[in-house]
């Protein structure tokens, strides 16, 4: 069974075919301009790292973007290979069965040194090795039931993200117990990769959903891509439009997996208490790349609004848009929104 993804976002992609109902009924028109039909589109999808995919691809000669599609899914393929929870022969997956990685990929390295930064910007906000801790919560549910207090206490004594050391030959963690999870960062590197991956084809103009989005150049009608941002309350309704112009975006919500209906606990946890946030409904972040914006939708979440907020002011090209619990909205004067 699939898992619940742990953020959502209503792709308006002029032409696409929503696989929700509602979805279709929010889609844009391709009000195409002289010369646009010049532009050939090639579109798909599949599943990795715990999300729908897809990427849409423009260019004047069909094989192309073709080519750079396939050989973006490939890319993406390597990624989830590497970080995905899911997949038991990851090298995430090794690590966490053995505590120790040899040889690691260089990608993995490279998000592992990310991780690592953002960790220390955030004070421990953002921090991968949360994985025990999302187990314990999530096995409760299936008991229909939440962790006690007790259980919460000792199974933060493998929290930690000074446990995780990366080299270029090695990855090992220092105490024995720690996991970690990348499902707050490898999204966006797939992204990232993605995007590049693309350009290098010669693709100039692209959407790309991995779970978070990434955009290249405009729709074929000469117009930003139009992203729809979930509401963090209405299963079937938008907050807002977002327009890209090769910015990327991330959110990060209270709502894609919960362990209890009130929205009050859920998969979003702060290793510094064991419990969710209380303070916002949903964090997403617009910056020039994906994994950023990844990474920092989580850690802004679970620093809260006064923090979260500072943090995204010192922090150079980033925009944000906060919801709330009690439904307001804050956004920055640069966060690409249409409400």
């Amino acid at each position: 069974m699939r898992q619940v993804g742990r953020r959502r976002f209503l792709c308006l992609v002029a032409g696409a075919t929503a696989s929700a109902g509602f979805a279709s009924s929010l889609l844009l028109r391709d009000r195409r301009q002289p010369g646009a039909a010049e532009l050939q589109r090639v579109e798909r999808t599949s599943w990795a790292l715990g999300s729908d995919v897809s990427i849409v691809a423009l260019h004047k000669v069909e094989a192309v973007a073709k080519t750079g599609i396939d050989a973006a899914f490939a890319e993406l393929e390597l990624v989830e290979g590497l970080m995905s929870i899911y997949r038991p022969g990851s090298q995430l997956s090794q690590l966490n069965r053995n505590g120790i990685l040899n040889n690691p990929h260089p990608y993995f390295v490279k998000v592992l040194q990310a991780v690592r930064n953002m960790s220390e910007r955030t004070d421990g906000a953002f921090d991968v090795t949360i994985q025990p801790l999302w187990d314990l919560y999530a096995q409760a549910k299936k008991r229909g039931e939440l962790p006690s207090q007790l259980e919460i206490e000792t199974t933060q004594n493998h929290v930690d993200w000074r446990n995780v050391e990366a080299s270029k030959s090695q990855v090992h963690f220092r105490r024995e117990g720690t996991a970690i999870t990348l499902n707050g960062i490898a999204q966006g590197f797939a992204a990232d990769r993605v995007a590049t991956t693309l350009c290098a084809h010669g693709i100039e103009h692209a959407l790309i959903d991995t779970g978070e989005i990434g955009s290249l150049g405009a729709k074929s009608d000469g117009d930003r891509w139009k992203i729809g941002i979930q509401h963090p309350r209405k299963s079937d309704a938008y907050l807002s439009l977002a327009e890209l112009a090769g910015r990327c975006l991330a959110t990060s919500g209270d709502y894609a997996t919960t362990f209890s209906p009130d929205f009050k606990h859920h998969h979003l946890l702060d290793p510094r208490t064991g419990y969710s946030p209380s303070e916002l409904s949903s964090v997403s972040i617009a910056a020039n790349s994906a994994l950023e914006a990844d990474a920092l939708s989580t850690a802004v979440f679970v620093m809260g609004a006064e923090s979260g907020m500072d943090l995204v002011r010192e922090t150079p090209s980033i925009d944000a848009m906060f919801v709330l619990k009690d439904g307001r909205v804050r956004t920055t004067n640069g966060f690409p929104a249409n409400t």
